[in-house]
């Protein structure tokens, strides 16, 4: 090892969330390493969010165009996929971070590229791919923002058939002939509706009762029943117990529980998402391989005043943006810890806690229709003990919708806490439904009373007049 190099913060792990901590920590004045054994940019920006997105525009605008008179026909062949393919390799830069980097270096952040570990307390030793060896001191911080990778579950044969996680499910550059997909979650119906829209005849494969089990249950049955419309099979309450494949391009075979086999020419699993912490040194400051990462609001490691802990790893919210805002609060934390200011909750804006991430959360599943819900579900309110209603609207008798869409459909729910009026949760599935979250998250988030939203009166004729139906229901 060569001698340490000292620096104020050191960030482990250069996905979304580890930049954001870097151009905090640089705009308070601090120096700053950052370490990345991949692509700068991580997960969202080459395998997730942003190639995602991508496969899933065309094949989402070409279902509202269908919906629209005078577009209908035109809207009726199948998609370019190597115009989709080549707009998707533009997004994630072609697999390459030059531009990542170039931004790093302009605002003075050091960059080492290499596996990362942590080496004791304030250390991390970095071994790059040409096998130099570095330390790195940190004087105030160690920021871990390693992420998650896809879990693969212990299915006999599986590892042996080379299925698609959601990495090669978004980087593809081929349309597999038939796609069976393993899970409910929302990279399965995301991936479904993509992969079906590009032409594969795609098979959902779900455990549990329904798609999208995290939100409101109409919204899991609206995504399932638009994507068997669109020529999916989607089948609940089913288990794989084996999967065979021969050969490095032969079909795969999944056997279900019971002993029935699907076969397809690629499998998907998208099973949920594991920490990637199991060999960056956690053992070294006394905590657990292979584990989430407990934090504070300040995403700070109870016991260990200097490491931090942000993004996906600390299992608070494994969402982007929540990383992104985690990053943005524990940023704020470490420089008035620097400069000797107590962090606290009543900083400006409440700058040095988070608490979206727990209590305000907004997601949206890009399929089609969309699903978008920030906050608590009805049977989440319920199990933490509010008294609450939830009001319930068909977004289709809304006047915008049906302007959006020939043939609309969508459902909306609020749900309120009855003692205090205020909303605790919103749900919006429908096309476009997605633009309807931020109004439901600041209402959520700033605790807006019921009496208040009254008075924001949403713009005529456009859908975001769910919220006068959904009020003016829960007014009676």
């Amino acid at each position: 090892m060569t001698e340490a190099v000292e620096y104020d913060v050191v960030v482990l792990g250069g996905g979304p969330v580890g930049e954001n901590i870097v151009d905090r920590t640089r705009a308070a004045g601090l120096s700053t390493a950052l370490v990345e054994s991949e692509l700068v940019g991580g997960e969202c920006s080459y395998w997730a969010c942003v190639p995602s997105k991508a496969l899933l525009r065309p094949v989402l605008a070409r279902a509202d165009a269908r919906r629209v008179p005078g577009l209908a026909g035109s809207a009726a062949g199948p998609l370019d996929t190597a115009a989709v393919f080549a707009h998707r390799d533009y997004w994630t830069g072609n697999w390459k971070d030059e531009g990542q980097i170039d931004w790093l270096g302009s605002i003075g952040a050091h960059v080492y590229r290499g596996h990362g570990r942590l080496h004791g307390v304030r250390k991390v030793a970095v071994t790059s791919p040409e096998g130099e060896h570095h330390v790195l001191s940190a004087r105030h911080a160690v920021v871990i923002a390693t992420g998650t990778r896809a879990m693969i579950p212990d299915v006999p044969g599986l590892a042996g058939a080379r299925p698609w996680t959601s990495r090669e499910a978004t980087s593809a550059r081929d349309v597999p002939g038939r796609l069976l997909i393993v899970g409910g979650s929302v990279v399965a119906a995301e991936m479904a509706t993509a992969w079906q829209g590009l032409g594969a005849q795609v098979t959902v494969l779900v455990r549990g009762p329904r798609l999208l089990p995290r939100m409101e249950p109409f919204a899991g049955e609206l995504v399932a029943d638009a994507l068997r419309e669109a020529g999916a099979v989607v089948r609940t309450g089913v288990a794989v117990e084996a999967v065979v494949r021969n050969g490095s391009t032969g079909p795969v075979t999944v056997v279900l529980r019971g002993g029935e086999m699907l076969e397809g020419d690629e499998l998907l699993m998208a099973t949920g998402r594991t920490p990637r912490t199991e060999d960056i040194g956690l053992e070294t400051v006394g905590l657990r391989a292979g584990e989430w990462i407990g934090v504070d609001d300040s995403c700070r490691v109870p016991g260990h005043d200097w490491l931090y802990a942000v993004g996906d790893v600390n299992h608070r919210a494994l969402l982007t943006h929540q990383g992104k805002y985690q990053a943005r609060i524990a940023g704020a934390a470490i420089a008035a810890r620097a400069a000797g200011t107590a962090p606290l909750d009543t900083g400006p804006w409440g700058a040095h806690a988070a608490t979206a991430d727990t209590r305000a959360v907004p997601q949206v599943v890009f399929t089609d229709p969309e699903a978008a819900a920030v906050g608590l579900s009805l049977a989440e309110a319920e199990r933490a003990g509010h008294r609450v209603r939830a009001v319930d609207y068909d977004l289709s008798r809304v006047s915008g919708a049906g302007l959006y869409a020939d043939g609309y459909r969508g459902r909306a729910r609020m749900v309120v806490d009855l003692d205090r009026e205020v909303v605790l949760g919103a749900t919006f599935v429908g096309p476009g439904a997605a633009e309807l979250l931020h109004a439901a998250t600041v209402a959520v988030a700033g605790e807006v009373p019921i009496a208040r939203l009254w008075h924001a009166v949403p713009s005529f004729p456009t859908i975001s007049e769910i919220w006068l139906r959904l009020l003016e229901t829960y007014r009676g």
